[in-house]
């Protein structure tokens, strides 16, 4: 593949700002669309996001920010969208361009609401962007670990191996480490599923169970996760992975992880909205919940998925979560 592709990142938040800090590692220039212009303004003069990843010190040379999305759109060939699932439809729906031919690359770990469709499944079906042209950024790595420079994995799922091999190696690093897989589908939920499971390790932290509890409670989510895709999509993959069980376990256990985070706080009494309100950062797996769980009990056979029923039941059914886990807690083994 030519080495002198260009890419561009999509979003301001913590993942997208930990991207644009990998590829400033290998790239020249970097394109980067931030939406907001005074976010935008301020890094620019003061060389770092504001908001996000405030650590992170950019070299204004190497970046060429834009708030417009076309613009940004046109002048890369890899397009790279970190945007929160809840507001990628809305963003791409201002991008007019063609981008029939570019490599889209979702950074995106949730469902878009307005379609039930995984971003991946969004650019391909809605888009028509070909499958080949289509590939999945999947971890374990989180963004603050990314701006500590802390060794961190990489796993890039494409069904064209030289288009996954060539952004593989433009957010490798010394401290970035990353492999290449063909399951675009798997990854892709998994990466989804797994924003899911931390809300449940979160509540029950919240709840006061303890390591025992949340050992087994990820023991079981791995094992539900597989089920969950190969109904989605059969094929033969090893769910012991790190681009499936350690990104689970990381999103699980993760002091960093704004899905635990954000399912303590349900368990310790918070309501859904109000521990949205008092969360800065968007917890994919709220979104994520209900989208899996209505795919899921819309195939003719749906997988066992005993901890997606809890979860779905406390976010969207107001179940207490005290019950609903004491339930849960029967059918795990």
């Amino acid at each position: 593949m030519a080495s002198e592709l260009k890419y561009a990142v999509f979003g301001s938040g913590s993942w997208a700002t930990a991207i644009v800090k990998m590829l400033c590692e290998n790239l020249q220039t970097v394109h980067w669309y931030v939406r907001n212009p005074q976010t935008a303004h301020y890094i620019i003069v003061e060389k770092h996001n504001p908001s996000y990843l405030s650590s992170v010190e950019f070299d204004s040379k190497q970046l060429i920010i834009s708030t417009d999305i076309n613009q940004a759109a046109t002048a890369a060939d890899v397009l790279i969208f970190a945007i929160p699932s809840a507001f990628l439809h809305a963003q791409i729906e201002l991008m007019t361009v063609d981008v029939s031919a570019k490599i889209i690359v979702s950074a995106v770990k949730g469902i878009l609401p307005e379609s039930g469709l995984l971003a991946g499944e969004y650019f391909h079906k809605i888009k028509k962007i070909p499958q080949d042209q289509v590939a999945v950024i999947g971890g374990p790595c989180h963004a603050e670990e990314v701006a500590l420079e802390r060794l961190s994995y990489l796993t890039i799922a494409c069904k064209s191996k030289p288009n996954a091999e060539e952004i593989a190696s433009k957010l490798s690093s010394h401290y970035i480490q990353t492999n290449t897989h063909d399951d675009v589908i798997g990854a892709e939920h998994a990466a989804m599923l797994k924003n899911i499971y931390a809300i449940a390790a979160g509540i029950s932290h919240g709840l006061g169970y303890g390591d025992n509890f949340q050992s087994v409670l990820m023991s079981n989510a791995i094992r539900e996760m597989k089920r969950y895709i190969k109904k989605v999509y059969k094929m033969k993959r090893k769910i012991n992975e790190t681009v499936y069980l350690g990104d689970l376990l990381v999103t699980g256990y993760s002091t960093f992880s704004r899905n635990r985070m954000f399912g303590n706080m349900i368990g310790k009494g918070y309501t859904v909205k109000s521990a949205q309100i008092e969360m800065s950062m968007v917890a994919e797996g709220y979104y994520a919940t209900k989208s899996a769980f209505e795919i899921n009990n819309k195939k003719a056979t749906p997988a066992r998925t005993p901890i997606i029923n809890a979860v779905y039941n406390i976010l969207y059914h107001h179940q207490n979560p005290k019950q609903a886990f004491k339930a849960l807690a029967n059918k795990l083994d």
